[in-house]
């Protein structure tokens, strides 16, 4: 394991136009989602391509993708529950429950303490840092237990709370309006490259999110990047990432 330090100044205009930093949950502040819907599947006694399968064939029955009709909703857990398990039996010959859903999906899911470290250093020294998470209704309780929400966010905006998700243009227009700032003055880090291009063609920045190292060291060069500004050499903020 490589252990990098990354030194920024504390949040001043002269030093960037970036103001509002927004994390995404899911793939970000956690392991990989592909590891946990592998892990998930393995405890329903199936596999990750065929539970996946399940879960789109029901988003496109709404016409939409696997996710949004828990982090809309369009559905409630328990009908959702019911249609995944019809399909995985219907189409794949695989009996299994997925009742108390949300709880199950987080079992022993950890979550990325050097990005918590990452983003309470940031708060610090000054800049707005929110949480814009396409989440299920059911998860709120479960995210919330694996990290100091009060202590890391100025704010949190959860697609299901505000019914419209990315990679919308709506959310980000009301992320930028809840920070208080231009688009163009906020960054979002992110698992998914199509939430990043919907970031994008709303005025923002965006870091598409592959691992802890990378997307710290990306979003510091955004953090300092502004041409002709020279850079404090006091009050600097440091903080740790790992990777392997």
């Amino acid at each position: 394991m490589t252990t990098n330090v990354i030194k920024l100044p504390p949040r001043t205009a002269a030093h960037s136009r970036v103001r509002a930093i927004w994390t995404d949950f899911g793939g970000v502040l956690t392991p990989p989602v592909s590891e946990t819907m592998a892990s998930f599947a393995a405890r329903l006694g199936t596999t990750a391509e065929l539970l996946r399968s399940a879960m789109e064939q029901v988003g496109r029955s709404l016409g939409t993708d696997m996710m949004a009709p828990l982090d809309t909703p369009l559905l409630t857990e328990q009908q959702w529950a019911r249609q995944v398990e019809q399909v995985l039996l219907a189409h794949h010959g695989v009996r299994t429950d997925l009742s108390t859903f949300g709880a199950r999906w987080f079992e022993g899911r950890p979550a990325n303490q050097h990005w918590v470290q990452f983003l309470l250093a940031l708060r610090a020294a000054g800049w707005f840092v929110g949480m814009l998470s396409n989440m299920v209704p059911s998860w709120e309780e479960h995210w919330r237990r694996m990290v100091p929400a009060s202590q890391l966010f100025d704010a949190v905006i959860s697609s299901h709370q505000v019914g419209c998700r990315k990679p919308e243009l709506a959310i980000f227009e009301l992320a930028a309006a809840r920070a208080g700032v231009a688009p163009d003055q906020c960054v979002l880090v992110d698992d998914l490259e199509a939430n990043c291009i919907g970031a994008r063609a709303a005025g923002w920045q965006a870091v598409h999110f592959q691992e802890t190292a990378q997307a710290a060291t990306e979003l510091g060069r955004l953090l300092i990047a502004r041409p002709g500004a020279a850079m404090s050499a006091s009050g600097t903020a440091t903080w740790m990432t790992a990777s392997k």
